[in-house]
């Protein structure tokens, strides 16, 4: 009885201790369940308030302080109801077209309605999409994408809305100083439901046509820049010319605005770019390094050309090539090493100055303040050699024509152009239909008397006796 009992416990303690090699050899392998994670929340509750700070101030005191002074409170009035009208476009219908899904032939092109005044979104909801690149990973299941982020998708939802805020902001450089107010507001609204949402499902969402087809955007080239760039070039064209245009830029009423706006859009830029990853990791930390190279690059360039052709280095010519240096590196943030962000800084700035000191003079359109010389045409550069300089060494699964993939570059080129055309196309049947029953362009005398007293019935700048 005795030994019995010895070898039933020399049986049992051997079990227990080959539990762990049985449990070894038999163990599937495990996979998280997605879950919340609190610094990836920390950091893009952190972007999306940088993005918001790019419009107001950043974008109001750089284009505010590059027009005359009795047109700033006019720009900063429009910064600030862009950010107000598309904040409650975005929750009502504007996020559920650009990021929702829909069954049958529409699928590709522009979401549904399922998410409209975020109906059965909760707080505990996971985001939708993991982005490290700028291809949602997000699968459709029945129409509907399925939860797999790392973050709340409110939070997602309220990232994604400041990009729709800024881009219709950017065409504001476009018809400064003469616009009608209530025109303005009307083409915002609907140029932000009609263009800006399809283009960013097209890229962005998980059944978006590019996404499918593979281009590379990593935080709005086409969606943002390009989008509202050929925007700005439509409605200059339509709009014309300001009654006292001479064929060349009129001078800023205050520099240093300019600078101060550059320097918010800069520091703001951090979260565009780093936070467009959705996550607190690596590729969020080199996104914010080549952000910050390429804008430093690109500003360095357009300086020692001021100084070179002009013979003075200007500030108002480093701050727009800081602008220029950032928003050709948008789209190609999270794919490019610092060798591409050096590239992409140096030759958007030679393009846009060009454009902007020779082209625009050339061709005698009158772009406020260079909207499109600066944005549309950064962003195409951007976007075309996202093509060529993207780098396994960023992302692995993704290469540029530079990189043994010349694919890759045609379809940013096929990126490019459909956002040409149909921004445009747009676009100009919209400047149509407003400017038919609203009216767009102001009257001469309220041009002369400047939009801040003609539109809002205010001054900026007062003197007391």
């Amino acid at each position: 009885m005795k030994m019995k009992k010895i070898s039933i416990t020399i049986i049992i303690l051997f079990t227990l201790m080959s539990l762990p090699v049985l449990a070894q050899g038999t163990t599937a392998t495990v996979v998280p369940v997605p879950a919340i994670n609190r610094g990836d929340t920390a950091w893009m509750m952190v972007a999306t308030a940088l993005v918001l700070l790019m419009t107001i101030p950043g974008l109001a005191l750089f284009y505010g302080g590059l027009v005359r002074r009795k047109n700033i409170l006019n720009v900063l009035m429009q910064s600030f109801m862009i950010t107000a009208v598309v904040s409650i476009e975005w929750v009502t219908i504007g996020y559920s077209l650009s990021f929702g899904s829909t069954n049958g032939v529409l699928a590709p092109y522009i979401g549904g309605f399922h998410w409209a005044f975020l109906h059965g979104i909760h707080i505990s909801d996971l985001s939708p999409y993991f982005i490290s690149h700028s291809q949602p990973t997000g699968k459709i299941v029945n129409g509907v994408p399925v939860m797999i982020g790392t973050i709340p998708h409110i939070v997602f939802i309220l990232f994604q809305m400041m990009f729709a805020i800024i881009t219709p902001a950017l065409i504001i450089g476009a018809f400064a100083e003469r616009i009608k107010f209530k025109g303005f507001l009307i083409f915002s609204l609907l140029w932000a439901l009609i263009i800006y949402n399809p283009v960013a499902h097209w890229v962005w969402s998980a059944d978006g046509w590019l996404a499918k087809l593979g281009a590379l955007d990593f935080a709005g080239g086409t969606v943002v820049h390009i989008n509202a760039g050929i925007a700005a070039l439509v409605m200059i064209l339509m709009l014309g010319k300001r009654r006292d245009y001479q064929g060349h830029a009129i001078p800023p009423h205050n520099i240093p605005f300019v600078a101060i706006g550059a320097a918010l859009l800069w520091f703001g830029w951090f979260g565009f770019n780093a936070g467009s990853g959705l996550a607190a990791d690596g590729i969020a930390g080199s996104a914010f390094l080549i952000t910050h190279i390429a804008a430093a690059t690109a500003a360095f360039t357009w300086a020692i050309l001021d100084w070179i052709i002009g013979k003075k280095p200007t500030l108002v010519g480093v701050a727009t090539g800081a602008v220029a240096g950032l928003v050709a590196i948008t789209p190609a943030s999270g794919f490019v090493d610092v060798t591409g962000a050096l590239i992409i800084g140096m030759m958007v700035s030679l393009v846009c100055f060009f454009m902007v000191a020779y082209v625009k003079p050339k061709m005698g359109y009158d772009d406020t303040l260079d909207a499109f010389g600066v944005h549309g045409v950064g962003g195409i550069v951007g976007a075309l050699f996202t093509g060529l300089l993207a780098t396994p060494a960023i992302q692995s699964a993704y290469s540029g024509a530079f990189y043994g993939n010349p694919h890759q570059f045609i379809i940013q080129l096929i990126a490019v152009l459909s956002t040409i055309v149909y921004s445009g196309v747009g676009t100009f049947v919209l400047f149509l239909i407003v400017d038919k029953l609203f009216g767009l362009r102001v009257t001469e005398k309220q041009e002369a008397i400047g939009m801040d007293e003609a539109m809002h019935g205010e001054t900026a700048y007062t003197t007391f006796d």
